[in-house]
């Protein structure tokens, strides 16, 4: 019998398609376990949630970490997903040789509107996998903030969070690594229209 099975790509191949220039980055594709994924078009308040957060966080965080909106990380599962946030160590120049790897990031954050699903299933599973510490989805369907820690295997194989914390839009959250720094969230949620 002949099984039919989709061709899967390494990191290294990956990065290969980019500089044959197979791969735009008008293409807006990013790698999930091997595979090319075409990631969804961004919405108004997507855009201005992310345009926002990372202003925040830069202004917050200041020299003491790189905030990294919408670039790739490197994670072992041949994955290089491209987080709306991600908060890394160091300075910029640290990435200049490689995109950021697990052991380098404080926190992975996704806005997600029409990717919500897909946010808090897979993304989850793999930020999980990778031992991710802190992994945050704003979710703007609900404007409520979504904070899971502490990732773990259960009896299945299968990757999750043991925690899940609801945060508000009028409530402020600390920043994983900078406990002493805290997040406004009333300053990312856009505001509702004819409320």
């Amino acid at each position: 019998m002949n099984i039919v099975t989709p061709k899967r790509f390494t990191i290294d191949e990956y990065h290969r398609l980019i500089e044959l220039e197979f791969l735009q980055e008008s293409d807006r594709i990013e790698l999930i376990r091997g595979e090319l994924i075409q990631m969804v078009a961004k919405g108004t308040p997507h855009t201005f949630c992310t345009t926002r957060l990372c202003r925040q966080l830069d202004r917050l965080l200041g020299d003491r970490a790189v905030v990294r909106c919408q670039e790739p990380i490197i994670l072992p599962s041949d994955s290089e997903p491209e987080p709306d946030v991600a908060i890394a160590r160091g300075n910029e120049t640290d990435y200049l040789p490689h995109h950021p790897y697990p052991e380098d990031i404080f926190l992975v954050i996704e806005i997600s509107d029409s990717t919500l699903d897909y946010d808090q299933t897979k993304k989850l599973e793999i930020y999980a996998e990778a031992g991710i510490s802190n992994y945050w989805i704003v979710n703007l369907n609900l404007r409520q903030l979504e904070r899971y820690s502490q990732p773990y295997q259960n009896a299945q194989g299968e990757f999750n969070y043991l925690s899940k914390q609801i945060s508000l839009p009028h409530q402020s959250v600390a920043i994983p690594g900078f406990e002493d720094v805290l997040l406004d969230l009333s300053r990312i949620f856009p505001t509702v229209v004819g409320a």
